[in-house]
C-alpha cells in the first residue's frame, strides 16, 4: 500500500445512524439523529459539544460498545450494526485502541505487562516479537527505564503515556480518546497530545478524541461539535497552532 493510499483509507463512516433509549416503550428518546461521518486515516480530529449533547453515546457506538438503533457504521469498509457479537469484538480488538481520562492500569502489573495486556488477551502468551513491540512502544513514549515498574510508581502523567502504548500495541486503525488529558497537569497533557499526534503522522492512525478542553480541540486538524444529537459543525483547519505552554 503507498503512502497516499494509506494516508486516504476511510477508516470509519456513519451513515444516517441513530439511537434510541427504551425503544418501543412510552419514554423512548432518541438521543443522536442522523449522524452522518468520515474518518480517514490522516485524520486528528477533535469530538466537543456540551454535556448531554450525546457524545459518550456517539462515543460508545463508534467503539462498539453499543450498537445503532438505525443507520449503519462502517469501521475499516465493514458494515457492524447487525454484525454478530464475536466478530464486532475482535473487530474492535485489532481496529480500535481505546485511552480514556482515567488510565485503568491494573495495579498488580508492570509498565510492560500493561502495555501487552490486549494481545494477551487477544492471543494469550505474548510472543518475544510482542514483548518486543510493547518495549518498542514504551521506548516511544519516553517510559524505556521504566518497563518494570508498578503503576504506583508513576506519576499521573507517565501512567496515561503507559495507556498511550497500551492503546497502540495491536497498531489500530482509530484511536478513541475521551477527555485523555482531563486529569493530567499542562505539561503532561501537551506531552500525551503529542505522542497522539505523532503517531497520528508516523503510522497513519486516525485519531478521535473527546475533550472539553478548547486549546486542545484548537489544535487538532479538524473540529466536530456535537449539539443536542446532530453534528452542527465539522471544520477543518488549515494549519494547527503550535502547542499552548506549560504552566
Amino acid at each position: 500500500m503507498s503512502e497516499h493510499t494509506a494516508a486516504s483509507q476511510e477508516v470509519l463512516r456513519l451513515q444516517e445512524l441513530k439511537k434510541s433509549y427504551n425503544v418501543g416503550k412510552p419514554t423512548e428518546v432518541e438521543v443522536l439523529h442522523g449522524l452522518d461521518l468520515r474518518l480517514q486515516r490522516s485524520d486528528f480530529a477533535a469530538l466537543v459539544g456540551a454535556s448531554g449533547s450525546g457524545k459518550s453515546t456517539l462515543l460508545n457506538l463508534i467503539g462498539l460498545l453499543d450498537r445503532p438503533t438505525s443507520g449503519e457504521l462502517y469501521l475499516l469498509g465493514e458494515p457492524t450494526r447487525d454484525m454478530p457479537d464475536m466478530r464486532r469484538t475482535a473487530l474492535r480488538g485489532h481496529a480500535i485502541g481505546f485511552v480514556f481520562q482515567f488510565h485503568y492500569l491494573i495495579q498488580a502489573f508492570t509498565a510492560l505487562e500493561n502495555v501487552l495486556m490486549p494481545l494477551m488477551v487477544a492471543r494469550g502468551r505474548p510472543t518475544p516479537q510482542d514483548t518486543e513491540r510493547a518495549r518498542h512502544l514504551l521506548h516511544e513514549v519516553g517510559l524505556a527505564r521504566y518497563e518494570q515498574r508498578k503503576p504506583d510508581q508513576l506519576s499521573g502523567g507517565q501512567q496515561q503515556r503507559v495507556a498511550v502504548a497500551r492503546a497502540l500495541v495491536m497498531q489500530p486503525a482509530l484511536l478513541l480518546a475521551d477527555e485523555p488529558t482531563g486529569n493530567l497537569d499542562s505539561q503532561s497533557a501537551a506531552d500525551v497530545f503529542g505522542l497522539f499526534r505523532r503517531f497520528n503522522r508516523e503510522f497513519g492512525c486516525a485519531v478521535l478524541m473527546v475533550t472539553h478542553d478548547p486549546r486542545l480541540s484548537a489544535q487538532c486538524d479538524r473540529t466536530v461539535t456535537l449539539v443536542d444529537g446532530r453534528i452542527e459543525r465539522d471544520e477543518r483547519q488549515r494549519a494547527a497552532p503550535a502547542p499552548p505552554a506549560a504552566g
